[in-house]
């Protein structure tokens, strides 16, 4: 027989039985869309968290001193401008802990600051942090002389100030260090240095001046150019502190979400395992279906013997009937594994990624679990003589 005999005997048992064959192919469908659904979205979802990245910027440094015993390590004043001598350095500004208390009224418990942070920050810090405003416009040159705070996203929801007042209304107002401060702006989320979503934001010469800091910087923001990365991070620590460089901590919030990715990989190599087992049920119910076949057609079967088709006519047909199957199952499972995840991603604003070796892989595994589901039936049909076949009916 020809591969197209072969493809249309194949076909014609399925067609004769659409019901078992739609059950049996769902087996399959299942686990390649799984496969194709639980490799589809956690790529989509990284490859929109790397475009987040990429817009931020991955080439952000923090530094901050380690406390030794019981006294806190102070970075020097000169910090900011020791770091910004640095060649490949880009950007750097700094933030300070005035430990000062901000309430909504002077009429609150003084010692009530709700978790609050009161900051001192430097010039620069929005661009370096990769943080932005969500109303309002942080500290210039001129109001970071004057009694003006920026509110940290979660520190405006604290203070009851989900937005600035509109224009004519009365000014929105803290208390900070029993002085009153402007609002004259709300931050929006900072993912890469969610310290800033806690904190109230003073400019760093008014916090000199009315609320007695001291001018040592508690964190640094430094953006460097990310070929030379690596190199400015070994010499961080000591060009922020010459005198005890081993007080000094570099790092990288990235390396924080690299670990949140590697951890959806790993959950998604145990999806990726409970897809396969699907597949090998739906292999086991193919098998099944082609048994149950075999048994049902052996009227078919003695005939054609009895007309002349040989043993590898017969092994042929089961065998291209199961493959047909298969194939069936992981072409539908792969075509609704991709319309899910379309799906989610267009939900979720995700760039669509469909991982092309899982979907190959899915479908060539249904090819292959059609084969060996194939095997033992097309052998037992095969083994079938005409008088044997014929008797049975």
């Amino acid at each position: 027989m020809s591969p197209g005999d072969v493809l249309r005997l194949g076909l014609l048992g399925i067609r004769g039985r659409r019901a078992r064959a739609a059950l049996s192919a769902l087996g399959i469908a299942i686990g390649v869309a799984t496969m194709v659904v639980v490799t589809g979205i956690p790529a989509a979802g990284q490859r929109a968290l790397a475009d987040r990245l990429a817009a931020l910027g991955t080439n952000l440094l923090r530094v901050q001193p380690v406390s030794a015993g019981d006294q806190p390590t102070l970075l020097p004043a000169e910090s900011v401008a020791m770091v910004r001598r640095i060649g490949p350095v880009e950007q750097v500004s700094a933030v300070a802990n005035t430990h000062r208390v901000v309430r909504r009224s002077d009429l609150i418990d003084p010692e009530d600051g709700s978790g609050i942070t009161v900051l001192a920050a430097r010039p620069g810090l929005l661009p370096a942090a990769g943080a932005a405003m969500s109303s309002g416009s942080f500290l210039t040159a001129v109001t970071a002389r004057f009694p003006v705070a920026i509110l940290g996203y979660e520190a405006a929801a604290r203070l009851g100030y989900d937005r600035l007042p509109p224009p004519g209304a009365p000014a929105a107002r803290v208390s900070i260090g029993n002085r009153w401060f402007s609002v004259g702006g709300i931050m929006a989320p900072a993912p890469l240095a969610p310290e800033l979503d806690q904190a109230v934001l003073v400019g760093w010469d008014t916090a000199r001046v009315l609320l007695g800091f001291d001018g040592h910087p508690t964190v640094l923001y430094v953006r460097a150019r990310e070929d030379t990365l690596d190199d400015v991070r070994a010499i961080l620590p000591a060009t922020v502190f010459p005198q005890l460089p081993g007080l000094v901590q570099v790092s990288r919030p990235s390396d924080a979400l690299a670990a949140k990715r590697e951890g959806a990989r790993t959950f998604g190599a145990l999806l990726f395992a409970l897809a396969g087992v699907s597949l090998l049920v739906g292999a086991v119910g193919v098998a099944n279906t082609m048994v149950l076949s075999v048994l049902e057609r052996r009227r078919e079967i003695g005939l054609r013997r009895a007309l002349g088709a040989r043993r590898s006519h017969i092994r042929a047909q089961f065998l291209a009937e199961s493959v047909l199957l298969s194939a069936l199952g992981g072409g539908a499972g792969a075509a609704a594994g991709i319309v899910v995840t379309a799906g989610y991603t267009a939900w979720q604003q995700w760039p669509l990624v469909i991982p092309l070796g899982p979907v190959a892989g899915g479908v060539s595994g249904a090819l292959a679990a059609g084969v060996l589901a194939g095997v033992y039936p097309a052998v037992r049909a095969a083994r079938l003589t005409p008088t044997e076949a014929l008797a049975a009916v």
